[in-house]
Formats: structure tokens, C-alpha cells, sequence
């Protein structure tokens, strides 16, 4: 069995979504396997008197725990634990229940990592505030050239700080403008010397950056969409201004599509673009981000991947997915040639914990071009 995808570093949004994962904290923040390089998703699955087994709640304080094993981090658990905010009967049917939530992970492997993550809805949903402060100390693998242009596997050492948050305003049905800060201070290493003329490579940094969003929802339930769409498009800086280490632009862009073809069957796609440019820390790159391999496999300043997912709901818990995919991508850490074709492709099998948020686990199998790689997660891929 090759290398399952791996946690996708130090990344704010996707440390926060790692940690909430049990807890359904954050739903943005949710699925940190598979979505590497994907904006969050704001909305708020209210699951304190939901029908999830194994957890614990008290009114409106809930605890998840969810045990885990894959090639990368081995075994480990994630524990989260979340208080919803009472509401009225006005304001449950107007918005979601406002959130704070704090995760933990801890691995076999050395890895391990800590989370609080807040989201607040007011005013009708017209407001919305995501945000995450989190630790991180995580040993992830690495394909990367080494110093005679040959293939390394490298252990990829990194650990450090990660503040992030959001304020997002609707402009219009289904339509949200955010701006959005973000702090990383951390350190890292490698067992072996690897080169790169395109990532930045410092044993420590600091990025502070500011980002504007743009977003578009109509899907009917984020956890588990059987119709609607999703569209994102994100840009962010971080500058030496604004007391950065480094200088560089990220932009973004996610659009999915959900059409349930009948009762029991659900057609959803994707289509993910990412793009930087400037001195880019190497936790920040592009990455495809399909099941198949390890997300470090492919990173490069620029990517593009699109797939598509069948799902069958065979009973009332039970569901089987076929899914397919590619992806390509720019100036490759792993000296890939630029726009190589990289397949996705496999299937998998579902049983909803939760009928209320039609909230599955799922166990995938995924073949790539020359990897393989298994997967048990709580939450659909995308």
C-alpha cells in the first residue's frame, strides 16, 4: 500500500480543519487530509443533540473523540470538544449557532497538534467570523531533488504557530465578501539536504498576510450537499510591511457541484486552481491534492485539478462512492515536468454516523500513476 495523503502542514485554515474534525467545529475546517490548498468553508453543522455515536454532550457542550490509522501519521486520536451558543427559535431559523471549539491529535508517529477555533453568525447570517489559533509538531514526508538532481524521500520536520481569522458580510443571496489575517511562526527541517530554486527554505520564519474573499453558497447541507453549488475565489499577501519574513501572493479559486440524479444517488464535482508567486515558504505551496498519493508528492507554484464523485446511498446508513480525477501543476519541488497529467482514480465505502447532518465516515481506495493509498476519514472528500 503506498502512501496515504498526509496532513497538509502548517497551513492555518487546514491545521484548524485537522483538529476540528471530530468535534465538527468549524465545518471550513474540516477533511485537513484531503484539502490542501482549498479555502474554508464558514458554515456550522449544529450537532450538539445530533445522532453521532461515541460522542458526549450536555446541552449544548459536546465532546468527539475519533480514532484514526494511516501510512502517514500511523495510529493516533483526535479529540474535539465544542459548545453551541443557545439561539432562539428566530435565530435557528435564520442562521447557524454560533461555535467555540477546541481540538487535540496526538500520533504514534511524533506528530501531534492542538486547536481553539471560533465562529460567530449574527444579524441574519448577514455576518459571519471564523477563526482558529493552533500548535502544531508534525513529521511529514517529502519527495523532493536532492543536491545530485535525483528522487528523495525526505522526513520533513515542522512545528510552530498558527493564528487565523475572518470576517465575512453577505452582499447578496447566497453571496459572502470576507477579508481575512493570518500568523505563522515556525521552524523546520529536513534529515537530508534537498535543492529548489523555487521555495523558500529558512530554518525559521514569520509570515503575517492579509487576504479578500469572495464566496458563493447554495448548497443544502455543506456536510453532505445533495444539490447546489459552491464557488470561492481568494487573494492574499504577505508582505515584509506588515512584519513578514517574507514577501509573496497566493490566489485561489474552488467551484463544486452537487446533483442528485435520484433519491439514492448524488453526481458531485470539483474544479480547485492555485497560484503563487514571491518568496513562497514551502508549507504554502500548490499542491493537487487528490486521493491517490501523498499531498507533499506534487507541490509547485502553481496547480489545477478537477474530479468528479458518485455517490450511492444503498440503506439508510449505508453508501458505496466511485470517484475519478487529475491534476497538473508548475515548477515542481519534485522536478516534475510543468502541466504533467497526474490520474486519480477509485472508489469507496460509506456509513452515515449522523442522519440529522448526513455526516459519513468513509473508507476510500485510490490508485494514482505510480502510487496507491487508503483512506479513513469522518466528512465526504469535497
Amino acid at each position: 500500500m503506498g502512501h496515504t495523503q498526509p496532513l497538509p502542514l502548517l497551513s492555518p485554515v487546514n491545521i484548524a480543519r485537522l483538529l476540528a474534525v471530530c468535534a465538527w467545529i468549524l465545518t471550513g475546517f474540516v477533511h485537513a487530509q484531503d484539502r490542501a490548498s482549498e479555502p474554508a468553508q464558514p458554515v456550522t453543522p449544529d450537532i450538539h443533540d445530533a445522532d453521532l455515536p461515541l460522542s458526549a454532550a450536555k446541552g449544548n457542550f459536546v465532546v468527539v473523540p475519533i480514532p484514526f490509522s494511516n501510512p502517514t501519521l500511523e495510529q493516533g486520536l483526535v479529540v474535539g470538544a465544542a459548545y453551541f451558543y443557545p439561539q432562539t427559535a428566530e435565530q435557528k431559523a435564520a442562521q447557524p449557532a454560533s461555535v467555540t471549539g477546541i481540538g487535540g491529535m496526538s500520533s504514534n508517529n511524533g506528530s501531534y497538534a492542538l486547536a481553539l477555533g471560533q465562529a460567530a453568525y449574527w444579524d441574519e447570517d448577514r455576518w459571519r467570523v471564523t477563526g482558529a489559533l493552533a500548535y502544531a509538531d508534525l513529521d511529514l514526508p517529502l519527495l523532493a531533488l536532492g543536491g545530485k538532481s535525483e528522487l528523495l524521500g525526505v522526513d520533513w520536520l515542522i512545528k510552530g504557530t498558527v493564528a487565523y481569522a475572518e470576517l465575512a458580510r453577505r452582499i447578496g443571496s447566497d453571496w459572502y465578501a470576507g477579508v481575512s489575517g493570518r500568523y505563522v511562526n515556525a521552524d523546520q527541517q529536513f534529515n537530508v539536504d534537498i535543492r529548489t530554486d523555487e521555495f523558500t527554505l529558512l530554518d525559521h520564519f514569520t509570515t503575517v498576510g492579509l487576504g479578500l474573499s469572495l464566496s458563493y453558497d447554495s448548497r443544502d447541507l455543506p456536510t453532505n450537499a445533495y444539490q447546489g453549488r459552491y464557488f470561492k475565489a481568494t487573494a492574499f499577501t504577505n508582505d515584509t510591511g506588515l512584519g513578514s519574513d517574507l514577501t509573496y501572493q497566493s490566489y485561489g479559486l474552488s467551484y463544486r457541484s452537487y446533483q442528485q440524479l435520484a433519491p439514492t444517488l448524488v453526481l458531485a464535482w470539483e474544479l480547485n486552481g492555485c497560484l503563487k508567486s514571491g518568496d513562497v515558504p514551502l508549507w504554502d505551496a500548490c499542491r493537487i491534492g487528490l486521493r491517490g498519493f501523498a499531498s507533499t508528492d506534487y507541490m509547485g507554484k502553481s496547480s489545477v485539478k478537477t474530479q468528479a464523485e458518485a455517490r450511492w446511498k444503498f440503506s439508510k446508513r449505508w453508501g458505496l462512492a466511485a470517484f475519478a480525477g487529475a491534476g497538473e501543476l508548475t515548477e515542481s519541488l519534485a522536478g516534475n515536468h510543468d502541466y504533467d497529467v497526474i490520474p486519480s482514480y477509485g472508489f469507496g465505502l460509506r456509513f452515515m454516523v449522523s442522519t440529522a447532518q448526513r455526516i459519513n465516515m468513509r473508507l476510500d481506495f485510490a490508485w494514482s500513476r505510480d502510487s496507491n493509498a487508503a483512506y479513513l476519514s469522518a466528512g465526504e472528500a469535497f
